[in-house]
Order: C-alpha cells, then structure tokens, then sequence
C-alpha cells in the first residue's frame, strides 16, 4: 500500500489524512510533534473550563468546507443554554438536528458580535458610520477622518506596504485611530514595514465603501445570503462546536484511525530525506527521546518552512534559500484564561444577554497604554466552554510576542498579574472579581510579512522542485490563512495526487487568486 507522511495534526493535515483515507487507497501517517491535537485550533481545557486558542469562527465562502464540518458535526436541532436561558429563539434550528443540552457531537449556530475598545468606549467592529461612532469620535476627530477619508480617494498612494493599503481605504486619520497601533502590536513591526499583500490577503474587500454597502443592504433588507457575497469581517452569524474547535478536530484524528490511518502524537520530525528529487522518508523523535523513521510516497508538510528547510537532507539546499529560510519571520502567541465573578464593561446593546453581559465574543483592545491586543468571551462563543455559566465568566486575553523576548520569558506568576493589571487599567474588570488565571504558551502562531518574506518565492520554487512534496496551511505556506483556506490547501493537495497532477500552483493559489477572496 502506498503512503503519505503528513506533518502536523493541525486543520490542514488532518484534512489530508481525512481526505486521502477518502478518495484514495494511500494511508496516511500524520506525525504531530505535540500532545495536542488541532493545532493552534486546537481547545485548551482548564478546571472544567475550555479555552480557544485565538478564536475560530466556522464559516467559509466554500461550500465544500461548510459541508465537510457539517458531515462531522450536525448543526444544532433545539436551543442551547444561552437561548434557553434567556428565553430566546431566533436561530434557525436543523430538523432533527441533535439537542446540545442532551447530546455533545453538535456544532452550534452563535452571533457573532467584535467590537474594538478604544478611548475608554465601544466602537464598532469593522468600524461603521453610526451615530454612535462619531459621537465616541467627538467632533473633532469625526471632521478629521471625514476629511482624510476624502482625501484618500482623491488621491491613492502606490501600495508598498500595508500602511499605504489601509490609508487608501480608510483615510489616515481613520488608519492612525484603528490600525496603526493594532497592527503594530499585532505584528512587532509598524505596518509601514510590512507587506500590503497581508492586507489584501486578510482584509481584502473591506473598505470604507464595503461598509456603507453593507450598512445600505441591512437598511433595505437586501443582505446577501450568507456564504456568498457578504464580506467575511461583516458577517454575523457563525457554527461553531460545542466545546471549541478542539472537539471536531479530535473527531476528526478517530475518524482517521478508524479508517485504517495513523496519527501519532508526540512525533517531531527532524529529518526529511530526499532522494533522486523525491523524499523517501522522514525522521522523527519520539517524546522518550528515541528516534524513528516513517518511508513514504508522498510527504504533505504543514510545519513552518523555516523548520521544513532545514530539516531537509540529502539534497543540496542553496545557500539563499536556506537563509531566506532561516530568517522568516513569525510572531508567537500568549493567552491567559481568566475566570471571573463579573465585568466592570456592562451590555449597552440592543441584544438581550444573561446577566446584562457583554455580547461580544472578541473585543479588539486599542488602547495604547497595555500590551494586550484581544479578548475573547468565551461565554459567547459556546455556554459550554465555561464550567459555571450563569455564575462567571471565562475570558482570554491575548497578547502577540516573539519567542524569547520578554513576555515570553516571563514566568506564569508574574505574566497573569500584568494581564489582570491591565484589564483593572482599562476598566474592564476589578481585581476582587477574579478566580482564578492560567497561561497558554503558543510558537508561530503567525507567519510574519516582512523580513526575508518579501523572498519567499525563492523557497516555495525549490520546495516545488521536490516532485512528491506539497506544502499545506498556515505554516507550511508561511502565509496567514483561516481554517478554511488551510483546509483547501490540504483538499487542492490530495486531489492532484488522485488525478496524478504534477504542477502544484492550485495548491499555492488558495487564498489568493481571485475565486478564494472573501470579496468575490
């Protein structure tokens, strides 16, 4: 029997492995170099409660991915603990689908609502021309970006990094206000230094004229249908598993083993060796300390390029590619889970919710004064991720680092104290109102767009070259894709290998040419 080595149990590899299992005779041997499973989807489990490691919002443009999560994990048939709660009932339940308060294999249908803090105050996320936001503006600053906004259509900069992208959409005082300090954050770098193919890759058609359409459409009800036409940052509702995305993913790994597959945790290549063109097989360490290696016919990598090079023998690796290699660049990811009696910040929304809490499920944090960028309400994602629902409330709170540097360096202890001392700063919570904290260390989180990036070409062409390897997801394109687009990677992959198809641009193309946008 043929077999395919696939690196990494993260969205992209247990795709392949579930795809291959499906339209193939090739088994698959995912090698995951953790205990966990899922990747950076995967779920983090603390005290009862459940924590998800940057948020994951399933939806797709692609109906193929929809189905697929749908095939695996049935939409809900009856209310959750939320809507029970509160007595509502306005999501459009599945015939027949399971009850989420009796059964746990259910992918749950959520509203999804993100708001960005800054000044103290709620401003909408994607910002919109309400009344509301001016007025949190003031005067002043609204005059300033109705100006600059003006001014970025009369005149369009030539797009050289993503500073240039977001001004010629939204104006530079609007850039300065909700951008600027974000992406900084976000990235380690000011965005004049970065890419504009991150912008067009991540925000694509969202622009001051995406808004006011999408504010026309709902005015007139003539909102698109979901998964169709309606930019992805503008969309409000999202499925969603009831214990995170962790949940479908290990789903997913017995779905694989019961098929005949392997996924074997704890198995971090070292070694992928490359005879006559083709790799034939690859090393890998086990968690004892000792050593193995898995042949192949294919191998389907989803571990960051950086790795993947290097870790390649018996081919000769040209000294540009094995530097650009070397110096990509990523931002590494910290959460810390907080359990809480209450928020200070109280539900001044027209949406009901327990408690008159928050409805947000990520709340973008501006603020310049704290390092952290985001947080989650994991309340809102899914009732079920909190242990005590109806009695307190499991945030995260994220902030983006570089391995190595200080906040990585810092220990659990003294990194939860700066994280609570900054939600007390910003008036978010008291201090008497926390339970209790952990901390969720995450590396590569982010392919980065600067640096040796801007070369990449040169790596993906060598890589290429290697006629049965394909490179998949996030870290295996060094490119910032969503679950979905990670998961094309991985179906665009094993449909070459069934129809024999040699070059590999579809693969690449994901996410990028015109039919992958999010603004079709």
């Amino acid at each position: 029997m043929k077999k395919a080595v696939i690196i990494g149990a993260g969205p992209a590899g247990l795709t392949a492995a579930s795809e291959l299992l499906d339209k193939t005779d090739i088994q698959p041997v995912v090698l995951e170099a953790t205990a966990a499973i899922g990747g950076i989807s995967q779920t983090v489990a603390y005290k009862g409660n459940r924590m998800d490691i940057g948020g994951h919002r399933f939806f797709s443009k692609d109906r193929e991915v929809m189905d697929w999560w749908k095939k695996r994990m049935p939409v809900q048939g009856a209310r959750s603990k939320d809507d029970i709660l509160l007595g509502l009932n306005d999501k459009p339940l599945e015939p027949g689908g399971p009850d989420p308060e009796r059964e746990d294999r259910v992918i749950l249908l959520r509203h999804r609502v993100s708001r960005i803090f800054f000044l103290r105050k709620f401003f909408d996320y994607p910002i919109s021309l309400s009344r509301g936001t001016f007025a949190n503006m003031g005067l002043g600053r609204t005059l300033k970006a109705g100006f600059g906004y003006l001014g970025s259509v009369i005149h369009k900069r030539p797009e050289n990094s993503l500073e240039d992208f977001y001004i010629n959409r939204f104006g530079k005082p609007l850039y300065s206000m909700f951008f600027e300090g974000y992406t900084e954050k976000v990235w380690g770098v000011h965005p004049s230094k970065l890419g504009a193919d991150w912008g067009s890759q991540r925000v694509k058609g969202l622009s001051v004229t995406a808004v006011l359409k999408d504010m026309l459409n709902k005015a007139f009800h003539k909102k698109e249908a979901q998964g169709d036409k309606v930019e992805t940052s503008l969309i409000e509702q999202f499925i969603y598993p009831k214990y995170g995305p962790g949940q479908l993913w290990e789903l997913v790994a017995d779905e694989i083993a019961g098929k005949g597959g392997e996924v074997r945790r704890e198995a971090e290549v070292i070694d992928v060796h490359v005879a006559d063109g083709r790799v034939d097989s690859v090393g890998f360490r086990r968690s004892d300390g000792t050593v193995g290696r898995e042949p192949c016919d294919w191998l389907l990598s989803t571990m960051p390029v950086k790795d993947l090079v290097a870790a390649l023998s018996g081919i000769d690796v040209p000294e540009d590619v094995a530097r650009i290699a070397r110096e990509l660049p990523y931002r590494d990811f910290i959460t810390v889970g907080l359990c809480v009696k209450k928020l200070k910040i109280k539900n001044q929304t027209p949406i009901k919710t327990f408690g008159g809490r928050v409805p947000d499920t990520w709340i973008y944090v501006q603020e310049r004064d704290v390092k952290v960028g985001r947080l989650q309400i994991f309340n809102n994602w899914s009732p079920y991720l909190v242990k005590d629902y109806e009695n307190t409330l499991w945030i995260g709170l994220e902030y983006f680092c570089a391995e190595g540097d200080e906040l990585w360096k810092m220990s659990d202890k003294d990194f939860i104290r700066m994280a609570v001392d900054e939600l007390v700063k910003i008036d978010v919570v008291e201090r008497e109102d926390v339970l209790d904290a952990c901390r969720v260390k995450i590396k590569k989180a982010y392919p980065a767009y600067f640096g040796s990036y801007r070369e990449l070409d040169k790596v993906k062409a060598f890589l290429d070259g290697i006629e049965n390897l394909y490179c998949l997801g996030r870290n295996g394109q060094h490119r910032y894709n969503n679950m979905d687009h990670s998961m094309l990677t991985a179906m665009e992959a094993v449909r070459n290998i069934r129809d024999h198809v040699t070059g590999k641009e579809n693969v690449w193309n994901v996410n990028t040419e015109k039919s992958y946008h999010e603004s079709k």
